[in-house]
């Protein structure tokens, strides 16, 4: 799984890349135009959570290759998605059992390159985010996952729930991270397993909480409520090694 950063250009081939479902880092729109195509332009990147920055024309200039931006350029990152399949066979290659790390709309780029980190570092097989309301593959990710995403296999499915539920069909259970749960330690966390971590703020949706066989609760200490996403997947993914180890 290579990584590179693409520059498009021109209004139309953004609006394509945006439409094909590819997954945009940033784009950098001409200040004070807001015509038709620009507007759309505007609407998709806010859809896929992209950052918007609005720039000068003679920083487009600078930054254009082709020297025909028409007032747009963008930066796509282009990394692949791995099949869920895929984890399972290297699961079963490895002669383990399968470890899953799910994030349930997760729109921190932060939280997921370090969740990413996490995974590799743990030797879980890898993570599966939705395809919705929730951070994709960017450069950023890329970035703060430290290299981890070359070694780590993400899948991006339609619907967390229906993907849980086919796993349970091929003998995994789930355990999710929330506060009303039972502390970590008194679980057994043996076996082939699914970590579900909420999104920050919200924690876990409901539909996706009903689907899972323990709610696992940290111990913490001090007056703020809880961890971030992140730092939590870590404490929880690094129970599950103790307890294999174990």
């Amino acid at each position: 799984m290579g990584y590179k950063e693409f520059t498009i250009e021109g209004r139309n081939a953004v609006i394509e890349a945006f439409r094909s479902g590819k997954t945009m880092d940033k784009v950098f729109l001409l200040d004070k135009c807001q015509d038709g195509p620009l507007q759309t332009i505007i609407r998709e990147a806010r859809k896929q959570k992209t950052m918007i920055k609005f720039v000068s024309k003679e920083r487009l200039d600078q930054m254009s290759e082709t020297e025909r931006h028409q007032g747009v350029i963008a930066y796509t990152s282009a990394y692949e998605y791995a099949e869920v399949d895929d984890m399972l066979e290297d699961a079963r290659k490895k002669g383990e059992d399968p470890f899953l790390i799910l994030l349930d709309k997760i729109e921190d780029p932060h939280n997921l390159g370090a969740v990413i980190r996490t995974c590799h570092l743990s030797g879980a097989h890898g993570v599966i985010i939705p395809k919705n309301r929730a951070v994709g593959l960017t450069g950023a990710v890329a970035r703060i996952s430290a290299g981890a995403l070359n070694y780590t296999k993400v899948a991006k499915v339609t619907n967390l729930g229906k993907t849980m539920e086919e796993l349970k069909k091929q003998g995994m259970w789930f355990v999710c991270g929330d506060m009303d749960g039972e502390v970590m330690y008194s679980l057994n966390l043996k076996g082939p397993i699914g970590l579900v971590i909420g999104s920050e703020g919200k924690g876990v949706s409901r539909l996706v909480k009903e689907r899972c066989d323990y709610i696992a609760t940290i111990p913490t200490k001090g007056n703020i409520d809880s961890l971030n996403a992140s730092v939590a997947a870590g404490v929880l993914a690094f129970e599950i090694v103790r307890q294999r180890m174990g």
